[in-house]
């Protein structure tokens, strides 16, 4: 076998961390400017300084308009592949550029001007692409909600940026249902304190909407009218500190927080990211499965694709259900996917469902390069069969809604490293990253800590939270002076590898000893019967916490489920030692994660503590929660209520 070449990435890293500087003034250079940023970067400016804040630039017209003007006007910009319509429709770039100035022109028309904020509750449906780079065409603030949120979370966001426009579609289609969108647009509208005076509303077939005389306007003939009269709107000219987008963090309560996006660091960031993280070039098919309501729908299904001069899939459907675990491959096959990036969670539904991947037989898959996995840890035990099944490298990374894009990955562009199953390798370009106790000071090499980014953030990262800048310095830099708090916890190894072993919340203190949840799944996830799992730490009197673990059992399995139980007890004891006190596990039939895959770990040990909970706003189905409680009261372990 030959050996793999040597990797560029410990030359970049120390380019970048001897002169960041001139690093990402560097990187700027491949984007289009109307006035290249003299400053690169001011540490005076901001909450912890502003990334070219004398650059003046367009994020429209680097995802869109460059490319038509550089002859690419025919190559393929969107593929909205719907297994739940049956439906497969493509936008050129020239198409797109046609649609996104038409409607840019018919937003300006509602009395949006720059700085306004828009909300879009879309699903996965080209126009919602189309509306988010209307946006950005004339330096409109686009805030995007999951399409389908509670209509008290949805009015919660529009006190908070108070939009000048809303813009909704009719329904959102799932396996088996069709989920009406503008039932909760109208509750969110009475339950808010501010009232956008105008929605526009784009119709889908499998549910029309009743429209409200004087509110709300027809997508389809308003953008009639505006083609038939010529209307389209210019790129406007913007600071690149100017705001992008608000996005509101997943799961969030009370006052939701905005993470704020800019728009010259965030071309810069994920321009870069995409060809030496990600290896894609442009004319390459990039797709990453997840939803324009989060923020990998934001950074890596619309924009940076798009910047590249990619062609990204837009995918509605499921891993699995839409007919099958064979889904992903089809779509990879049908289009020639070259980079795919999904999340872990949804792989572990493929692996339970088709543990053998006889359905991947079907297909040619031999177009892709790799596989990224990212939004929640990455088991070994799941990466390890996707690179069994594929034969492709499989890469872990990390990054937070609050960075935009990777924090710590393996960069394909500039070589791959080493793969270490459990770590998501090494910081890239941008990011020094330190462990630290709960006194700030620093950890030994495989010592368990809080991960922290020393500042500044690196262009990407949000400058600030929407109009909360005090906020931002209490939430994330107050703990650890100098230092992004990213809520983490993990070691690094002697290599410098960074090992993320889940939520800081997720590290329990069981008898004076701090262990890692995430290392007990590990151990759990690696029993050849266990689809996926989770483990919460539980309150006890004599020990503070003890572990409790649930696990999903693969389609198929024989053994029943009171032997596998004994087995992960064993398992966890013996590979991790009774220090964990590890003497509970529970066989269920599924865990109760956010639509965008996370496990929601916290609302199962508000269950089995018995304080009071509630459903989250983010949760894709209900009625798991009730069933866990169930699963719990059945080993007396779910309390009542205080």
């Amino acid at each position: 076998m030959n050996e793999p070449a040597r990797s560029r990435y410990p030359e970049v890293y120390a380019v970048w961390k001897s002169d960041p500087v001139g690093f990402w003034g560097e990187a700027a250079r491949a984007i289009d400017w109307y006035e290249p940023p003299a400053t690169v970067f001011d540490a005076r400016a901001g909450v912890y300084g502003r990334w070219y804040p004398d650059g003046v630039c367009n994020t429209c017209h680097n995802a869109v308009d460059r490319h038509v003007a550089a002859g690419n006007g025919e190559r393929t910009a969107i593929i909205h592949d719907s297994p739940v319509t049956n439906s497969v429709r493509k936008l050129t770039f020239a198409e797109l550029k046609r649609e996104v100035e038409t409607l840019a022109a018919v937003i300006r028309d509602f009395g949006v001007e720059k700085g306004d904020r828009v909300l879009i509750y879309m699903p996965m449906i080209p126009e919602t692409l189309i509306a988010m780079l209307a946006c950005a065409r004339i330096g409109a603030v686009h805030s995007v909600v999951f399409g389908g949120f509670a209509a008290r979370e949805l009015a919660t966001r529009i006190d908070d940026c108070r939009p000048a426009l809303l813009l909704a579609a009719s329904c959102g289609v799932e396996p088996g249902r069709v989920i009406p969108y503008k039932p909760l647009v109208d509750e969110a509208m009475r339950l808010a304190t501010v009232k956008p005076t105008s929605c526009l509303v784009f119709q889908r077939p499998q549910c029309e909407a009743q429209l409200i005389a004087d509110r709300d306007h027809d997508w389809a003939s308003t953008i009639a009218k505006a083609k038939a009269a010529g209307k389209a709107a210019p790129c406007l000219a913007l600071l690149a500190t100017d705001p992008l987008y608000v996005l509101y963090t997943s799961g969030t309560t009370g006052k939701p927080k905005g993470v704020v996006r800019d728009n010259g660091g965030h071309l810069v960031a994920l321009n870069w990211s995409m060809g030496n993280l990600y290896g894609a070039e442009a004319g390459d098919t990039y797709w990453a499965a997840s939803d324009v309501g989060w923020v990998v729908g934001h950074s890596y299904i619309v924009y940076a694709p798009l910047i590249a001069g990619c062609t990204t899939v837009v995918y509605e459907g499921k891993p699995v259900g839409t007919p099958d675990a064979g889904s992903f491959w089809r779509v990879i096959a049908d289009h020639k996917v070259r980079s795919f990036f999904t999340a872990p969670t949804a792989f572990r539904a493929i692996k339970k469902e088709d543990p053998d991947a006889k359905l991947l037989a079907r297909y040619d898959v031999s177009c892709l390069r790799a596989l990224f996995l990212a939004g929640e840890r990455a088991d070994p035990d799941t990466v390890a069969w996707a690179e069994r099944i594929l034969k492709k490298p499989v890469i872990d990374h990390w990054w937070q809604t609050e960075t935009g894009w990777c924090i710590v990955g393996n960069p394909l562009g500039l070589g791959l490293l080493p793969v270490k199953h459990g770590s998501p390798t090494v910081a890239m370009p941008g990011y020094e990253l330190r462990v630290l106790d709960e006194s700030a000071r620093p950890v030994p090499a495989r010592t368990m800590g809080s991960i922290v980014v020393k500042l500044p953030l690196p262009p990407g990262a949000f400058p600030t939270l929407w109009q909360a800048d005090d906020r931002m310095r209490e939430s994330y830099l107050a703990e650890f002076p100098g230092f992004y708090k990213t809520a983490d916890a993990g070691f690094v190894d002697e290599d410098g590898y960074i090992f993320v072993m889940g939520r800081t919340d997720d590290i329990i203190n069981v008898a004076g000893h701090r262990l890692s949840t995430g290392g007990m799944e590990e151990v759990i996830a690696a029993h050849p019967a266990v689809a996926e799992c989770a483990v919460i730490g539980v309150s006890d009197a004599i020990k503070g916490e003890r572990p409790c673990g649930f696990a999903v059992l693969k389609t198929g399995v024989t053994t029943s489920p009171e032997e596998i139980e004994s087995e992960l007890v064993s398992l966890v004891r013996d590979k991790i030692g009774p220090v964990a006190a590890f003497r509970t596990a529970i066989t269920v039939p599924r865990l109760p994660k956010t639509r965008s895959g996370k496990i929601l770990r916290g609302t199962m040990r508000k269950i089995a503590d018995g304080e009071a909970w509630t459903a989250p706003s983010t949760i894709e189905e209900p009625a798991v929660l009730t069933e866990i409680e169930a699963a719990l009261k059945e080993r007396g372990m779910a309390r009542t209520q205080a």
